[in-house]
């Protein structure tokens, strides 16, 4: 499988939901299933081989993505990715039909990267505050939308910041900012994904936000002591 690419929503504008997010919520509700995933799951839990390639194709890109921010790794998320599949295979089975398919994936997803960083921590390879070069290289190239001709530097840029301001978020608050800003989950399939209350998720997501301009100004005022 190879690394996907896909485009990557810039967060310039989370300095003017800071104030709005925590009152103003998500009247989106999770929507039942499609007649077509319910085939899908149905085929699945008869471990039918061509249903389960079906769903590999259809979210490889999005658990990819997921993955890669919140490990900051290409090599990483790639693993962890795979053994998200082979888990998705295992428990399938234990999916609910009462909700999307897409939700619980995601939540296998975030309880892997977590796992995989708890690890990496004992392994003494967790986040820093230094953003490594190469971590913000396999981001800006794995997750990054292919460069156009004409694309802004300015842009291409912002874009980056975003990658380095999120990889220095806490977990927990990377998890929220992602599902929410990045992949635009409904607060319900967040809520399921974290197993949060909807008030919780709202405030810690307000806080999280806070804390990614925060980053962002910090990274900004580094560049433009660099570039005096």
């Amino acid at each position: 499988m190879e690394p996907p690419r896909r485009s990557v929503v810039l967060l310039a504008v989370v300095a003017l939901e800071l104030s709005m997010e925590a009152e103003v919520g998500s009247q989106a509700e999770v929507a039942e299933a499609e007649p077509s995933e319910r085939v899908l799951i149905s085929r699945l839990r008869r471990k039918d081989p061509t249903a389960f390639e079906t769903l590999v194709k259809q979210h490889q890109d999005r658990v990819y993505d997921f993955c890669l921010r919140m490990l900051a790794d290409r090599e990483e998320a790639f693993d962890v990715t795979q053994e998200i599949f082979v888990s998705i295979h295992q428990h399938m089975e234990q999916f609910r039909a009462d909700a999307k398919i897409s939700t619980w994936i995601f939540r296998i997803s975030r309880n892997h990267c977590l796992n995989r960083l708890k690890y990496l921590k004992r392994r003494g390879r967790g986040r820093s505050e230094e953003y490594g070069e190469a971590s913000e290289q396999a981001i800006n190239e794995s997750v990054g939308a292919p460069a156009m001709p004409d694309e802004s530097l300015e842009a291409s840029r912002t874009r980056a910041l975003v990658h380095r301001a999120i990889a220095r978020l806490d977990e927990d608050q990377r998890v929220l900012v992602v599902l929410r800003d990045i992949e635009g989950l409904a607060y319900e399939e967040i809520m399921e994904i974290t197993e949060l209350a909807e008030g919780t998720v709202k405030s810690r997501l307000h806080r999280a936000r806070e804390k990614l301009a925060g980053i962002l100004g910090e990274l900004e005022a580094e560049l433009s002591k660099k570039g005096e």
